[in-house]
């Protein structure tokens, strides 16, 4: 049995929305929520990476190949006067599921929510 590839974990770009659409219509599709996808590249463009973005993707990369994608916001305590990481959606490639890749997804927002000081995820 051969060793699997590394997985790699990135932040995404403006360059990745069309790879981030087919992500979000590949997670509706399986929750049997396609008929509810409305939203467009231009849509995501503006709320991911525009002016004011609302939220923030990551991907997931096996041997340079998209496997999986994650979206969070920041949200805020006001009890304890601290950010906090809500995550929206997190998808992997039922061909890739059940080798730590959503795990290594988790692991990268928990590095990122301490880097940033945020009291918890959700």
């Amino acid at each position: 049995m051969s060793a699997r590839a590394p997985v790699r974990i990135a932040r995404a770009t403006q360059e990745d929305v069309p790879l981030i659409l087919t992500f979000i219509r590949e997670l509706a599709e399986y929750e049997k929520l396609l008929d509810n996808v409305s939203t467009t590249e231009e849509r995501l463009h503006a709320t991911l990476f525009g002016p004011r973005p609302y939220a923030e993707a990551i991907l997931a990369y096996e041997n340079d190949q998209p496997v999986a994608f994650a979206i969070y916001f920041f949200d805020y305590s006001t009890f304890v006067g601290l950010p906090g990481i809500y995550l929206e959606d997190i998808y992997v490639k039922p061909e890739y599921r059940g080798f730590g890749i959503g795990r290594e997804l988790l692991r990268f927002l928990a590095q990122t929510a301490i880097e940033l000081g945020c009291e918890r995820i959700e």
